[in-house]
């Protein structure tokens, strides 16, 4: 321990989605008064500028193909900064309480009885969709949304798309863009090749990609536009409410007049 004056706390703090602007007061104030910032390769970089100049910034990201800190590691890490600088903001994409592993950390922070304060953040789930023009429910197209993980802690596909593929119930996957074949197979195998599917890269971003397409043409679509991830993929009538997909439609019928 250093000796600092702040006493040891911790903020788990949403991130947003990617866009500077869709962070929370809340969650900016935090930053504003960090120690030390513990931060995902997720969040968007320019929000570290928010913190004093003497902010510590700590990147703990997970990014496929280069060496990361377990989680294990970044429990540890989050309270040894704590003890040894004050307020240590955790700062993660989206909510962190939404396949974000936040749960985790909150209660092995609690155990060494580091007082933690709880920020929700804007998740992409349903703020991407939103930016996109599209409603995740709206009567007579969908009564309810499922936000799934397309990949669990086995690598294995989400068990629950299969029953979710059953119902008209709008999808919202997250990590599941490298499954997508697997994805479509499922839905081809139900009858369901006409679909309306979107899937959006780097959301809210300025690097954003999508595309708005159909279960058949998704894989083919997705390798033809370069889409890869980080990213979402929502399925579901809803999707044909997004303004290019009915311009598509349109032209199919020859009523572009």
């Amino acid at each position: 321990m250093t000796g600092t004056k702040n006493k040891p706390s911790v903020s788990l703090v949403g991130a947003g989605p990617g866009d500077l602007d869709l962070i929370t007061v809340a969650g900016l104030r935090s930053i504003q008064t960090a120690d030390v910032i513990l931060y995902d390769a997720l969040v968007n970089k320019e929000l570290l500028d928010e913190a004093p100049a003497s902010t510590i910034k700590i990147f703990v990201g997970k990014r496929a193909g280069t060496r990361y800190n377990t989680q294990d590691e970044i429990n540890l890490l989050i309270v040894q900064s704590a003890l040894n600088y004050g307020h240590a903001v955790r700062l993660k994409g989206g909510d962190p309480f939404i396949f974000g592993r936040g749960h985790e950390e909150l209660e092995y922070i609690k155990a060494f009885d580091i007082p933690v304060k709880l920020i929700p953040g804007i998740s992409s789930a349903t703020s991407l969709p939103l930016l996109q023009e599209v409603p995740l429910t709206r009567r007579d197209y969908s009564q309810s949304f499922w936000v799934l993980t397309g990949t669990t802690k086995e690598l294995q596909l989400c068990k629950e798309l299969e029953i979710a593929a059953d119902t008209d119930t709008t999808l919202v996957i997250l990590m599941g863009i490298k499954k997508l074949k697997l994805i479509q197979r499922i839905f081809l195998e139900k009858g369901k090749s006409n679909l309306p599917v979107m899937i959006i890269q780097n959301g809210s971003t300025v690097a954003e990609k999508k595309i708005v397409t159909t279960m058949t043409e998704v894989v083919r679509e997705t390798e033809k536009h370069e889409i890869g991830t980080p990213g979402i993929i929502v399925i579901g009538a809803v999707v044909s409410l997004h303004p290019e997909f009915v311009y598509t439609k349109i032209l199919a019928n020859g009523n572009h007049r």
